[in-house]
């Protein structure tokens, strides 16, 4: 992998290696724009096949940060960090102290937070040496579990894209199938109950099932049986890449959204479901509560403050709608281009400035 060229191709400003021998850190902080702002995004802790594994992940990650807060409306950019090792046996407190160190050192250009295999508790660590860091314990300040903020957020982009695609936003009287039932699925199953839509679930997790069940008067399928059902909207809340070949010619859904990541498996996938007329929504458009609420914490958590920028996610998803419509394209496509146009206007308005005021700033000199 030649590492600049990659990053050259899709515009990477910054890799930082980072090494302390003492704790076993080895952590690969990748920043790829922060046009709009400091850049954002969780630490991952993996057990990585190779080091240029770890390094395509960063990159890979850190890019769909820059997208997603754009598309959020947040004034953020994009990065994400990657701490190769085992999460279960592999930390220690000098290891996040030490990685902590490191982030203060960039001097803001980029604020962390929990991702996969990395707690609160971490973040509490890596919060002893620097300010840089969101998602730690509320006792500090912190907005707490985002399982709830997340589902709202997805409850309020899932009536968008029914809007788009009945007429209507009201969810009474819909049946929506629910794929997986984790503490983000579970929050949403209570929205969606209490607006009086039918709800169809299924998860691994029986015991979560059976919850939903007794809760929401749900009605529990097997895990291969959800794509198929007869409902209104699928909601994909579990793993990724299950809008595919296999699953789409079953589906019956009109409209797809869901807090999942990564649902397309191939971006050709998104197109045959635009093509076949089924209202799409962007994973990352959709599910942005949690990165919506915990950035709140840069400026003092405001649970009232938060919530109100979450809601807009109804917005932004009917943005999206309405770029696909502008340009003819699928929706997966026009949230790309979405954040993209907020970013390019950023940068436009900036050349501007300087290009305004280049006497002043030569007087400077």
């Amino acid at each position: 992998m030649k590492i600049f060229d990659y990053m050259t191709t899709y515009d990477y400003e910054q890799l930082v290696f980072c090494q302390d021998e003492q704790s076993g850190l080895k952590a690969i902080i990748a920043i790829h724009d922060t046009t709009l702002g400091p850049a954002l995004g969780g630490t991952r802790m993996w057990t990585y096949e190779s080091e240029e594994a770890a390094i395509e992940d960063a990159l890979r990650l850190a890019k769909g940060m820059t997208y997603k807060n754009a598309a959020a409306g947040l004034n953020l950019g994009g990065g994400k960090t990657v701490i190769i090792g085992d999460p279960r046996k592999d930390k220690n407190e000098a290891m996040f102290r030490a990685f902590g160190r490191f982030i203060q050192g960039l001097n803001g250009r980029y604020i962390t937070a929990e991702d996969v295999g990395t707690t609160v508790a971490d973040m509490d660590l890596i919060h002893e040496e620097t300010n840089f860091v969101t998602g730690i314990s509320p006792a500090f300040g912190s907005s707490g579990n985002p399982s709830p903020v997340t589902a709202f957020g997805v409850y309020r982009g899932m009536k968008a894209a029914a809007k788009e695609a009945f007429g209507t936003d009201s969810l009474e009287g819909k049946t929506i199938a629910v794929q997986g039932v984790g503490n983000v699925a579970f929050n949403l199953c209570r929205h969606l109950h209490e607006e009086g839509a039918n709800l169809i679930v299924t998860d691994i997790n029986k015991e979560a099932v059976q919850r939903a069940v007794e809760e929401f008067g749900a009605k529990a399928v097997d895990p291969n049986e959800i794509y198929s059902v007869d409902c209104d909207i699928f909601a994909p809340c579990a793993l990724g890449a299950v809008i595919n070949d296999d699953t789409i010619p079953v589906i019956k859904a009109k409209v797809i959204a869901g807090a999942a990541n990564n649902q397309l498996k191939e971006t050709r996938h998104g197109d045959t479901i635009h093509e076949m007329g089924i209202v799409y929504t962007p994973d990352y458009v959709i599910n942005a509560g949690g990165v919506i609420n915990v950035a709140d914490e840069l400026y003092g958590y405001n649970a009232e403050r938060a919530m109100k920028r979450v809601e807009q996610i109804y917005n932004n998803v009917e943005k999206v709608f309405e770029i696909a419509k502008r340009d003819n394209i699928p929706s997966y496509v026009a949230a790309d281009r979405m954040a993209e146009e907020r970013i390019q206007t950023m940068k436009n308005s900036r050349s501007q400035f300087l290009l305004n005021n280049k006497h002043i700033l030569n007087q400077r000199v």
